[in-house]
């Protein structure tokens, strides 16, 4: 009898072990270079250490995982954006200003509270070769490189393929330093629920070596969050289409970006065109290609086209070489380099080489 009530004892605190099991892992990217480009805003040409980004912004993070038994498990990130070239915080100043959330996550999906990725985020994963480069179509809308929300809900599940996403935020931004990452709207007003709010939603489909996903995302404004949207009424709309094939040598990528500004006289329709694909003909080497084109309803356009290079060093280090032009039209001021700047009316040519480690 004594046997048996020890056995249990000890399976219960076994079984009791296993369903606390957690890890938290440390990561991040650490990503820089030297970027060149003409026809600057001042006058000349500009040489320098990008402000924003390299091939990819960087940034460290905590990730943790817990599990709570019967395939249940409580999941947070801790994630910070940082400039190499300065040491200082990016994304308005923030410690944590990529992601702050915890959740649960399960076989039905995961569900997460806090600043976090938004759909529009996931929506292009896979269909945008260049992504967040220091040149990228990050230049015609520098929102698409900071797709988060602040005091966001949220919920991704995954079936069969098919991929079903969903954010809700109660005050979509509380930085204030300005820029497309803080842009003052904190919303959760008493009174004024429209203040500051955020939605987006996501459907994707993915099968063996292809794929597709479909987007909207609207923000709202508030008095004293920054222009257009300094009204509750105003809204920034965005849809987002697009498709992605593997091959046996790379990737191809392709898709439309529709945006709406519904803000009085601030008021604009844009559209977004997309083209890519990547080449990979040793394992050490990486060929990126993207054209793009940028069209401002009655107002102007732009045309960029991009090409990298990235050889990797090792399974975490690279070093890498990006060349753009982007071509404005009379009323365009699209400049090549995120966070750069380009003569109104003015082509401008732009190139960068950096090195990336990843940890």
């Amino acid at each position: 009898m004594k046997f048996r009530l020890a056995m249990a004892a000890g399976l219960a605190l076994l079984t009791t072990t296993a369903n606390a099991q957690s890890n938290v892992t440390l990561y991040g990217i650490i990503d820089t270079g030297v970027v060149y480009y003409n026809q600057a805003a001042a006058g000349g040409s500009f040489v320098g250490v990008p402000t924003l980004t390299g091939e990819l912004p960087s940034r460290f993070g905590l990730r943790g995982v817990e599990d709570l038994g019967g395939g249940l498990k409580a999941v947070f990130t801790l994630e910070n954006g940082f400039q190499p070239g300065t040491g200082s915080l990016n994304y308005g100043g923030r410690l944590f200003g990529r992601q702050a959330n915890v959740g649960l996550a399960g076989e039905w999906g995961t569900v997460l509270i806090g600043r976090q990725n938004n759909m529009s985020f996931f929506a292009t994963l896979n269909a945008d070769i260049i992504g967040p480069s220091n040149m990228s179509m990050a230049s015609f809308d520098p929102y698409l490189a900071n797709t988060r929300s602040d005091n966001a809900v949220s919920y991704m599940g995954k079936f069969h393929g098919v991929t079903l996403g969903a954010t809700y935020s109660f005050g979509r931004d509380t930085a204030n330093a300005g820029g497309p990452s803080a842009t003052g709207c904190p919303g959760q007003v008493a009174g004024n629920f429209r203040a500051c709010k955020q939605y987006t939603g996501l459907i994707g489909y993915d099968y063996q070596d292809f794929g597709i996903a479909a987007s909207y995302d609207q923000m709202r404004g508030n008095v004293g969050a920054a222009a257009p949207l300094t009204s509750a009424a105003y809204t920034d709309s965005r849809g987002i289409v697009n498709a992605y094939y593997k091959l046996s040598w790379g990737r191809v990528g392709g898709g439309w970006i529709h945006r709406n500004v519904d803000a009085g006289a601030a008021s604009l329709q844009s559209d977004i065109y997309f083209l890519g694909a990547t080449y990979l003909p040793t394992i050490e080497w990486a060929l990126d290609f993207q054209a793009l084109r940028y069209q401002v309803k009655s107002k102007s356009n732009a045309t960029l086209l991009v090409s990298r290079a990235t050889y990797s060093l090792s399974k975490r280090t690279s070093v890498y070489g990006m060349v753009g032009w982007v071509g404005n039209s009379e009323n365009g001021s699209v400049p090549i380099s995120a966070g750069g700047s380009v003569v109104t009316g003015a082509n401008q040519f732009g190139t960068m080489l950096g090195m990336q480690h990843r940890f």
